[in-house]
């Protein structure tokens, strides 16, 4: 089991190569080869992807479609709470959608982190407004 020091570390790290557009060219160094996302909800980028490849090259992209990724996109992190092998972080996602419309939505993020790396990602947001905002007419 990591210790919450170790869990605190690798979350942060990972949120600041996300922040800084490296998460995807860096995803080995914080994700478990069989580590899982989980995305709640009834979207159709919602459900369980398993291994680096599928979130970032399935899931990540899926989702990065939504956004026009010439402009600036952000998380605003609120704070990490790590807890032994458990992390949550909260943050704010602010984007500009492929349609123009601004997309502001609060996240929360439970992470479990074994041997130093994320071994499962369950994702919390109001996929309601996120499917109002980013998937109308789909």
């Amino acid at each position: 089991m990591s210790s919450t020091d170790e869990t605190r570390t690798v979350i942060e790290n990972y949120i600041r190569a996300l922040q800084g557009g490296e998460a995807v060219e860096r995803h080995g160094e914080f994700f478990a080869p069989d580590a899982t996302w989980t995305l709640a909800g009834d979207l159709p980028t919602s459900g369980t992807w398993v291994g680096p490849d599928q979130i970032f090259h399935g899931f990540l992209p899926a989702m990065l479609a939504r956004f026009d990724t010439t402009k600036p996109m952000s998380q605003e992190v609120r704070g990490v709470i790590a807890d032994r092998d458990r992390a949550v972080a909260e943050w704010t996602t602010r984007a500009t959608t492929v349609a123009g419309a601004q997309y502001v939505n609060d996240v929360v993020i439970a992470f479990r982190v074994a041997d130093g790396r994320i071994v499962e990602a369950r994702e919390y947001f109001d996929t309601a407004y996120a499917n109002r905002v980013l998937f109308a007419g789909n």
